[in-house]
């Protein structure tokens, strides 16, 4: 997706980078991917946790070829893959403000997801969806992103509604608490 940009200003966008420091898997110091980051170009990195959320500015406008330049330099730099899912700033306010959880308070019995999407929705997807165990309801998938709720089973684990999401939208996604979003609002 191209951005306009105002000449010569620069687009503050964030990146979400896949399946790093989960279970152990695919270790990366956030500090490290801030000097991948610098290497690449950009300005005013910060990084918020340590699940790969990277906010950044850029004087780049095509969001497609962004991600590839961001995947090329944080293979560089660590020697593996590391997909990665880019949102504007912009984009992700129009997210918060659409309030996809309206109605639906999070808790320590409830908590709300949102899964990014590398392209558009096909649609087809029939939401709400309500998983047998009731222990996840997909919300609404709308444009390039997914809103999931989840309850706690017996067991005491939160239900897993990622590989029904990714069955039905592929691999090239990510998921992140709705906390951490607004959390990247307030950065």
């Amino acid at each position: 997706m191209k951005k306009s940009a105002a000449q010569g200003q620069p687009i503050a966008y964030v990146a979400f980078l896949r399946g790093i420091n989960v279970g152990g898997h695919k270790l990366v110091k956030m500090t490290e991917v801030v000097k991948a980051f610098e290497k690449a170009g950009f300005q005013k990195i910060k990084t918020l946790l340590a699940s790969g959320n990277v906010l950044f500015e850029a004087a780049e406008t095509d969001a497609p070829a962004l991600t590839l330049k961001i995947e090329a330099q944080l293979k560089k730099t660590f020697g593996h893959d590391i997909g990665v899912i880019l949102r504007s700033i912009g984009e992700i306010r129009k997210t918060v403000a659409a309030d996809p959880f309206a109605g639906v308070e999070a808790g320590p019995d409830c908590k709300l997801y949102v899964t990014f999407l590398d392209q558009k929705s096909s649609g087809k997807f029939k939401t709400p969806y309500e998983s047998p165990e009731k222990d996840f309801r997909v919300l609404s998938a709308v444009g390039r992103e997914i809103f999931c709720v989840t309850w706690p089973t017996a067991g005491g684990r939160f239900g897993d509604f990622t590989r029904v999401v990714e069955k039905e939208f592929g691999k090239k996604i990510t998921t992140r608490n709705w906390n951490t979003v607004m959390k990247i609002l307030e950065f």
